[in-house]
């Protein structure tokens, strides 16, 4: 049987009627926020585990999501949902003179380009601040590339990755630290860029990784009746390098 979007529009506006679900009739934009962030995040985890079964329940709990946002908005007389998709069918036009016009562009950073131009705002104007540090970072350093504020190649970056590293280990007290430390991680983050790196996915992929080792250890632990806290980091350093000898 086949579903429909109006199917989950006339679903949210049965849970927000006068006798609906007073957990949804309760709920404002401010309250259920940060429920489509964890959403969004339960999508990329399906992602990254290629959980095709999940990511097809995970986006069907944000769109859900999305049209309840936009229904609490419409009780509230703010907008309407024929407002929500008029907006984004003239932004996607709009924004795609080449796919629905006769607009052509030599290339991929030629429209790239024009992206940012058809916009008509700085740059950086409306470049979400929330966004994980470096999400937002990479992002920052993509907007800039694009209008020319780039090193020329990869091997520029790397250099001034090198460079920040110096300045950190000259840094003369906590602000300086603090300060010094964010240049070098955004350093890092650009070098990322250039070699086709996305920065959030390798570092937590190396979180998972660490947790994973660490874990091994834990196991390991448990089965000779030992306490991590009382185990030597020897003892400790020794059972990580059997944890990477396992992965071999």
């Amino acid at each position: 049987m086949k579903r429909s979007l109006d199917e989950i529009w006339k679903i949210v506006e049965r849970l927000r009627a006068p006798d609906g679900c007073p957990w949804d009739r309760a709920q404002t934009n401010e309250t259920i926020r940060f429920d489509l962030i964890e959403e969004a995040y339960e999508v990329l985890d399906a992602i990254e585990k290629k959980d095709w079964q999940s990511l097809k329940e995970e986006l069907g709990d944000v769109i859900f999501l999305a049209l309840l946002h936009a229904k609490i908005a419409e009780d509230e007389g703010k907008f309407t949902i024929d407002d929500v998709i008029d907006t984004i069918v003239k932004k996607m036009i709009h924004r795609h003179p080449h796919v629905f016009g006769d607009k052509k562009f030599k290339n991929q950073e030629e429209l790239l380009e024009n992206w940012e131009k058809s916009k008509g705002y700085g740059i950086f104007e409306h470049v979400n601040f929330s966004l994980p540090a470096l999400m937002l970072a990479q992002k920052v350093g993509n907007r800039a590339a694009r209008v020319g504020f780039d090193w020329t190649k990869g091997e520029d970056v790397l250099e001034k990755v090198k460079e920040e590293i110096e300045e950190l280990k000259n840094a003369k007290d906590e602000e300086q630290v603090e300060e010094e430390m964010g240049d070098l991680l955004f350093s890092i983050v650009n070098y990322a860029r250039h070699r086709g790196i996305n920065a959030e996915d390798a570092l937590r992929k190396t979180v998972k990784k660490f947790v994973k080792r660490f874990s091994y250890i834990e196991r390991k632990a448990k089965e000779k009746g030992k306490d991590l806290n009382d185990m030597s980091l020897e003892e400790m350093d020794k059972l990580w390098e059997e944890s990477k000898d396992k992965k071999k």
